[in-house]
């Protein structure tokens, strides 16, 4: 073959190295996505050497040389409330910027659950992050063959961290807020009741209604979403009822949007709305409910917190909340 045709041998940690001057293992260290102590200006000319080479570091080589694979799996449910969106692109960013990759696996619901997470094919990861809540660190350590699992749908299982958003506190600012515009009935519209958060988010509802003396007229379930808002929109005694609560926005825009006109320039008429999850869409004209949210941002820190420390990872029980708040719009 001719040696013109011949490609051109890809350039190595080593070339990258002696065109920056520095030692094999400081290159190494300065293209890390890790942490790892080098100087800015060593770090600096690794960099435009390896920029300048068209390096790129070998993962498969550094995951074996460090017994890991940079892949992280995210057990849910499923993919379709609004506010997964949100928090979804957050936390696969984040996760990126450590330098790992993400696997989405989705466990479905019921009996098809269950038979996923006994049988299912599990894939070698670094960690898995469990947001199913048909999922418990047990069955999610046996399907990976690996301890280092993240709870983060409300289980508190022994010997795995869990991260968990302190909705009662966003609850109870929420409801105050509507004593304070003389609510005294409301209903409550729910997502799936068998699920320990929603359990747990509807007990807050119930408890911080009792406290301000507002009578709960009912509660409603669906799943979360805009169409089952829509349905159970249909059910509201308008005439009797002062608040609607939902505990998704989504569920809170298919009401708003069934009783547009009782929200004259979104203003309540006849009953004042508030959601759950403070998405993004609630910050534009179409749809400004009040609702109740998290720091997203603060929420995906302290999961990328722990799972940049495998070995805590693997051995502690932390329990780590994140505050929840009220954030009044034009709905309530």
């Amino acid at each position: 073959m001719n040696d013109a045709l011949k490609p051109s041998p890809e350039p190595t940690l080593s070339d990258v190295a002696e065109l920056a001057g520095v030692s094999r293992a400081i290159a190494s260290r300065a293209l890390s996505a890790q942490p790892r102590p080098v100087s800015a200006d060593k770090r600096e000319r690794v960099l435009r050497a390896a920029e300048a080479l068209g390096f790129r570091p070998n993962l498969l080589a550094r995951g074996l040389s460090s017994k890991t694979v940079n892949l992280v799996a995210i057990l849910v449910n499923h993919i379709h409330d609004l506010s997964d969106l949100d928090l979804f692109d957050l936390l696969l960013a984040e996760i990126q910027a450590i330098g790992k990759q993400v696997i989405f696996i989705r466990v479905g619901a019921g009996e098809h659950a269950e038979a996923f997470l006994r049988d299912g094919v599990a894939y070698h990861v670094d960690a898995a992050l469990v947001f199913s809540d048909f999922a418990d660190a047990t069955t999610v350590r046996r399907m990976f063959r690996n301890n280092a699992v993240l709870m983060l749908n409300g289980h508190h299982d022994p010997g795995a961290p869990s991260v968990t958003m302190d909705e009662d506190h966003g609850i109870r600012e929420a409801v105050a807020d509507a004593a304070a515009k003389g609510v005294r009935s409301a209903l409550l519209l729910t997502g799936r009741t068998m699920s320990l958060v929603e359990q747990a988010r509807i007990a807050s509802y119930r408890a911080a209604l009792e406290r301000h003396g507002i009578k709960l007229l009912g509660e409603l379930a669906g799943d979360y979403s805009y169409a089952s808002g829509r349905v159970l929109a249909q059910l509201i005694d308008v005439d009797a009822t002062d608040a609607v609560f939902c505990t998704s926005d989504a569920m809170a825009m298919g009401v708003l949007d069934a009783h547009r006109q009782h929200f004259p320039q979104h203003q309540p008429k006849r009953f004042r709305l508030y959601g759950f999850d403070n998405i993004s869409l609630t910050q534009f004209d179409a749809y400004p409910i009040s609702s109740i949210g998290a720091d997203k941002r603060e929420y995906v820190a302290q999961i990328v917190r722990i799972l940049n420390q495998p070995a805590d990872l693997a051995q502690n029980s932390d329990h780590v909340l994140v505050a929840t708040r009220f954030v009044p719009r034009l709905t309530g």
